[in-house]
């Protein structure tokens, strides 16, 4: 089966973007399907690259058995509307960011995690300047949005029978 690369994109790519990566990873892995559906995430800034998650993105991580330790923050990259088959990003900002950037050849669908995931329009809260209960809560919305794709990727290949998806 060809697989269906999957970016998460937030604004440093150190709390909710890397969260997403990790869960989408967790839930794919566990499926079987890890080869299926390759994950990454990157920023629409590239202030922290290089960087590891934020400490408490981490730490929510591990309390549900996800190690995202060894992920490294990085900068959305042209590249990446060629290499993805689906972005996704954390709120309306970096939404607008990853529209201007997309070039008009890009097969990519870039859309709102929230709309795609959630089917609502929300933003995922940055919990960069709160405490730990907000990572928990973003961890949460994650979670659920995260099962959402899986399911909804799962189920459109699967009447796709191995043709091209119409995600986009």
């Amino acid at each position: 089966m060809t697989p269906f690369p999957v970016l998460f994109v937030c604004l440093g790519n150190i709390c909710r973007s890397p969260l997403a990566e990790g869960i989408f990873r967790h839930l794919t892995a566990e499926a079987g399907r890890a080869d299926v559906y390759p994950a990454d995430s990157a920023g629409t800034g590239g202030w922290h690259n290089g960087h590891p998650p934020d400490s408490r993105s981490v730490q929510v991580a591990r309390e549900h058995g996800i190690d995202i330790s060894d992920l490294r923050a990085r900068r959305v990259e042209p590249a990446d509307f060629h290499r993805f088959e689906l972005i996704l990003a954390m709120d309306r900002s970096n939404l607008r960011h990853l529209q201007g950037m997309k070039p008009p050849a890009s097969p990519a669908t870039v859309a709102l995690f929230g709309a795609f995931a959630l089917g609502s329009d929300i933003d995922v809260p940055d919990p960069y300047y709160g405490g730990i209960d907000g990572f928990r809560d973003v961890y949460n919305m994650l979670l659920t949005g995260c099962r959402s794709i899986v399911a909804k990727l799962e189920a459109e290949r699967a009447s796709c029978s191995g043709n091209t998806s119409s995600v986009r």
